[in-house]
Formats: C-alpha cells, sequence, structure tokens
C-alpha cells in the first residue's frame, strides 16, 4: 500500500533528537537521518529540499537529501557540529519553507 500525505502549503517546523553518523570514506561528512514522519513529502532537484536547521542551537540554511534508499538525511558540518562526532546524540530543529 503506498503511503499518502498532505503536502503542507505554510512553512512548518519539526524538532528531534538524532545521532550523528559518518559516512565512510575519505573525508566521511557526519549526518542525521529524519525520523520517517518528519521526512519532507516534496522534494525538489536532486532530491533535496531546503529547510533552515538548528543543531544544538547551531542555524543555518541548508538542503534534507532523499536518499534512493528512501531515508530523508541532514549534512551536519563540522562548524555546526564542533567536537561531536558518529554516535553522538544532537538536538534537532528543522524549519520547512511554504511550497
Amino acid at each position: 500500500m503506498t503511503e499518502r500525505r498532505t503536502v503542507p502549503t505554510e512553512a512548518y517546523r519539526v524538532e528531534f533528537r538524532a545521532r550523528l553518523w559518518r559516512y565512510p570514506g575519505p573525508g566521511g561528512w557526519h549526518f542525521v537521518t529524519l525520523p520517517q514522519k518528519y521526512k519532507p513529502p516534496v522534494t525538489h532537484g536532486w532530491g533535496r529540499t531546503p529547510v533552515h536547521a538548528t543543531v544544538d542551537g547551531h542555524s543555518w540554511k541548508t538542503s534534507v537529501w532523499r536518499g534512493k534508499d528512501g531515508r530523508s538525511v541532514l549534512a551536519v558540518p563540522k562548524r555546526i557540529r564542533g567536537a561531536k562526532g558518529g554516535g553522538d546524540t544532537v538536538a534537532v530543529a528543522l524549519t520547512f519553507p511554504s511550497l
């Protein structure tokens, strides 16, 4: 059965806690995976959706990415996560713009 979701027409915000994970390989980036219930219903080119992200109180404009496996992830740069790394838990807030 296909999941049916309504597409919000106004900006909305979600908050959750997630564990950081590091993509393997040279210079691997750190990510958090969005809970399924918060993944955006609509994505833009390349499977990305623009957001205003806040992780542990540090905010920036970025995008969440939809992977081929259907998961949505947020890349968390070093300047935002500080000394935290793979396995550490962070507080995440995402504001999705109106569509």
